[in-house]
């Protein structure tokens, strides 16, 4: 099946996104080998699910760049779910302001995307 270039462009933005959910499970695990955590066994829960995540994320993206519309599905869960991320990191004690905006753009740029490669998808399926 052929793609469209916003459909690689998405796939290649779940892609970055996925690598950067990798890194954050890197970083758990040199937390809890440190000892820099409070229970042992929610970091070890921590970590298995945020690599569970990751590896979904990596899933959709490959599904994105081959078409499939369960990854363009997938990935704009994923982008709601960075935006509610991005909502949290402005509450509470201590906001991150910087931490949300740098999370909020991707979100923002891969949600347009995904939509646009939806359309995309639909305009071939109908030719």
């Amino acid at each position: 099946m052929t793609t469209t270039t916003v459909e690689r462009l998405a796939g290649l933005l779940l892609t970055a996104e996925a690598v950067a959910v990798f890194v954050l499970a890197g970083w758990e695990i040199v937390a809890l080998v440190r000892g820099d955590t409070g229970s042992v066994a929610s970091s070890v829960a921590l970590i298995v699910l945020t690599a569970v995540g990751a590896f979904a994320v990596a899933g959709f993206a490959l599904a994105t760049w081959r078409g499939a519309s369960w990854g363009r599905s997938g990935g704009i869960v994923t982008q709601l779910l960075a935006l509610a991320v991005a909502g949290g990191a402005l509450t509470g004690e201590d906001p991150q302001p910087g931490f949300a905006v740098a999370v909020v753009l991707p979100a923002l740029l891969g949600l347009a995307l995904l939509i646009v490669a939806a359309r995309a998808a639909a305009r071939r399926l109908r030719s």
